[in-house]
């Protein structure tokens, strides 16, 4: 039975940073296509923009709870 919950657990983690690094290619992607990044911007910076709003999102539904 334990074993079942760390691998919902470790699943759970895997699909979350799937979606983290799906969410954030498709943004980069619509973000270069439209021309709205500055130019010496790169991927990482996309990356960095989002992990952000990640933890915030995060902490604020910690906060609220």
């Amino acid at each position: 039975m334990q074993n079942k919950k760390e691998n919902l657990k470790i699943l759970e983690v895997l699909g979350y940073l799937f979606a983290y690094l799906l969410f954030t290619t498709i943004l980069f992607f619509v973000l270069t296509f439209l021309n709205k990044l500055p130019g010496d911007w790169n991927y990482f910076y996309v990356m960095g923009m989002t992990f952000i709003i990640a933890v915030v999102g995060y902490l604020l539904k910690g906060w609220l709870n």
